[in-house]
């Protein structure tokens, strides 16, 4: 798909996308939960899609209603040999612990830039479980045999907080009491939050000890009936609010100010870089600082991204538009992203006339120079696609992004959205 997006002013109003995040872990959890869960507000990007399909071959049951889904099940009982993650980083590392309290043997499948992330902790930490693995190197196709015996262990969180994730699902639906799972060097503690939110609100009892020790308590059976609502999505509507800032003013409504998505961050950027922010009971309101609501008032931001690295591609698009040098922190945690995010921003955006300088774990973008009219690559991935379209904006012409498709890994509605804001966008 090519997408064509013209230099626009915004105004309007416009929903979140649902979380993701929230919606692929309740999937999870309601994998795990033995009775009926009516998810409300439901996902369906790829990434959700996909987990809808893997519950399924995990044994759940799932009947898609007009604005919820139910999911009836009776815990981890795989229906096949094999289960497809799609192309969702955090499907497959969270959904290999869960299917592994299952006996059965089980091929692990994904799709996409998936097949190229390395998933070498599961052959590392799985045998220590009691799983048989047998992996293509450390990478996939994997496949598995259980079942789980939960037992105390050491990871390390540094590389990903998604596969603690499907660990501490595994091993609190697993009913343990006596056993801790110990962690090293976590990072995205906010992600680790949102897991243990879900588990919670579901029923189950998980605490932790400053994010190094985590251990499950008794509690009380869960009901036979769980109604989870899924939240508005941070990282999608990033690029709502920086879209807003450069381009608005627009409100962006839907989002929970006490979520614990970490990429709630974003309004700490957007005040760094002095964009004009109110919020409200019904949204929050955005655009660009003065009463002429000029982008050219935006300055550069310093921002540490370590715990939200999701956010880098639409923290670039907003410094592409400040005057002066931006910097993030994180480029570490951006190499086994969809693309190697790192180096893919400077690339794309090195052709819309903005210089991105690597230096070790910052990167510095100098920003306020006017951008391109050009033709930019997606690189297959969701965020590079939709960060070039919101500078895009700002642009002195249309700028042209190929396999724009890569938004409905996580953004279906996204190209729609803009074009409701009152944003000029070509979809061919």
């Amino acid at each position: 798909m090519r997408v064509i997006v013209y230099p626009s002013t915004l105004k309007g109003d416009q929903e979140a996308p649902a979380s993701k995040s929230s919606m692929q872990r309740a999937c999870a959890a309601a994998l795990l939960h033995q009775g009926k869960t009516i998810i409300h507000n439901p996902g369906h990007s790829n990434d959700d899609l996909a987990a809808l399909e893997v519950i399924q071959t995990l044994g759940a049951r799932v009947t898609q209603k007009e604005s919820s889904i139910e999911i009836d099940s009776n815990g981890v009982h795989p229906i096949g040999p094999e289960m497809n993650c799609g192309e969702s980083g955090l499907g497959i590392r969270m959904f290999t612990p869960i299917a592994s309290l299952s006996k059965q043997s089980i091929t692990i499948q994904g799709k996409g830039s998936l097949v190229k992330r390395p998933m070498h902790f599961f052959d590392e930490i799985l045998p220590s479980l009691g799983i048989q693995i047998n992996s293509n190197k450390g990478f996939l196709p994997i496949q598995i045999q259980g079942p789980l015996k939960a037992a105390n262990i050491t990871v390390d969180g540094s590389l990903s907080s998604q596969f603690l994730t499907g660990l501490l699902m595994a091993y609190a639906a697993a009913e343990v009491q006596e056993v801790a799972i110990k962690v090293v060097d976590l990072k995205s503690k906010p992600y680790i939050d949102l897991t243990l939110s879900v588990l919670n609100e579901f029923g189950w009892n998980v605490k932790h000890q400053n994010y190094e020790i985590f251990h499950f308590e008794a509690h009380n059976p869960l009901l036979p009936l769980i109604e989870y609502t899924v939240e508005g999505d941070w990282s999608g509507a990033a690029f709502l609010l920086v879209a807003g800032a450069i381009a608005g003013p627009i409100k962006v409504k839907g989002l929970q100010l006490n979520s614990t998505q970490a990429d709630k961050k974003i309004i700490s950027a957007l005040i760094g870089a002095h964009a004009s922010i109110m919020i409200h009971v019904d949204g929050i309101i955005v655009g660009p600082n003065g009463d002429d609501h000029d982008a050219r008032n935006l300055t550069a931001f310093d921002f540490d991204a370590t715990d939200c690295p999701d956010l880098f591609p639409p923290l670039v698009a907003l410094a592409a538009v400040c005057n002066g040098v931006s910097e993030i922190k994180g480029v570490s945690r951006l190499a086994h992203k969809e693309s190697d995010r790192g180096l893919t921003l400077q690339t794309e955006f090195a052709k819309l006339g903005i210089q991105i300088d690597l230096e070790g774990d910052i990167m510095k973008i100098h920003g306020g120079t006017e951008l391109n009219s050009t033709t930019v690559f997606s690189q297959h991935d969701h965020r590079i696609a939709m960060a070039c379209a919101v500078a895009a904006l700002c642009a002195k012409g249309p700028v042209e992004i190929t396999e724009a498709e890569a938004i409905n890994k996580s953004y279906t509605d996204f190209f729609t959205h803009l074009q409701q804001l009152g944003a000029k966008v070509d979809i061919q």
